[in-house]
């Protein structure tokens, strides 16, 4: 049986679009390389500086007083620290994040209060992280009079917050229509079809937009220092300074201590290798649910 498509459709292409379509490709590939060389050797030098310090003890010790030899030295105080507020952060910003972004693109679609909400949500993700930590210190810093974890749970979170709502959002939004009208035709309300149906087919685009949330929260200096300031002894409680790894890196990197500068490189490494570890236990969890 004969093929009903025109011939020109079925003819190979001309030896002009195939050296066009190649000399296109490398230039794309070139120019991803390109943008991703800063990437790469920023990495490089964090390999290369932080790896030699790299030991067991930066994990279960604490940092060790200048010029004393022979102390193990490590930032212990700075992991803990970083996992507590990024956690309280993530206690609140998530599930405020994921119904907004709920809100945005399955009741309110279209109408002028999404339109609003998204507007604030788009100003929100883009103010500057120290503005974010003047207004935890306000909020809560000068309210208790004490730097604390839950002043910098609270910076981070509200930087964490839009991220999500935002990429909740879209995530929602692609999801096929059909899977609505379908669940809608077995009688299922909007309710239903929004928890049953739309959000389990998303959760894997919704996670990934958690992820990039933690990770920028992860690495953010500036509200931490108005927030949480910093401390070289482990953390008295929810209520106290709170010592955390990017604080460490800024103070340390800024040392005129060799000893500090070397661990500030390991520390960045460290900030790194818990980035990764989250995004790949994230990937993993969600392979094997879905």
């Amino acid at each position: 049986m004969k093929s009903s498509a025109p011939s020109s459709l079925l003819a190979p292409l001309s030896f002009f679009r195939n050296g066009f379509a190649w000399v296109m490709g490398g230039l794309s590939f070139t120019l991803t390389l390109v943008a991703l060389l800063p990437l790469l050797a920023i990495l490089a030098a964090i390999i290369q500086r932080g790896l030699p310090t790299l030991s067991w003890e930066v994990f279960i010790h604490l940092p060790a007083p200048v010029g004393v030899e022979g102390e193990p030295n490590g930032f212990a105080n700075a992991i803990v620290g970083t996992l507590t507020m990024v956690g309280l952060g993530a206690l609140f910003s998530v599930p405020l994040g994921v119904m907004t972004g709920v809100f945005l693109a399955e009741f309110a679609a279209g109408s002028a209060i999404a339109n609003g909400v998204r507007f604030v949500t788009v100003i929100l993700s883009s103010v500057p992280s120290v503005i974010v930590g003047v207004f935890a210190y306000g909020v809560l810093v000068i309210t208790t009079k004490q730097f604390s974890a839950y002043a910098g749970g609270l910076a981070l979170g509200v930087i964490m917050t839009p991220i999500i709502a935002l990429t909740t959002e879209e995530a929602l939004k692609l999801v096929p229509l059909h899977y609505r009208l379908g669940s809608a035709a077995l009688g299922a309300s909007k309710w239903e079809t929004t928890v049953k149906t739309v959000i389990p087919c998303a959760i894997p685009a919704i996670t990934t937009g958690v992820l990039l949330a933690v990770a920028r929260a992860a690495g953010e200096t500036a509200p931490l220092m108005f927030t949480a300031l910093f401390s070289q002894f482990w953390q008295e409680g929810l209520m106290a300074p709170t010592p955390s790894l990017p604080v460490l890196i800024y103070n340390y990197a800024s040392s005129p201590f060799e000893e500090q500068n070397a661990i500030a490189w390991t520390a960045s490494l460290v900030l790194l290798m818990l980035v990764l570890t989250i995004n790949l236990s994230s990937r993993l969890l969600i392979r094997r649910r879905f």
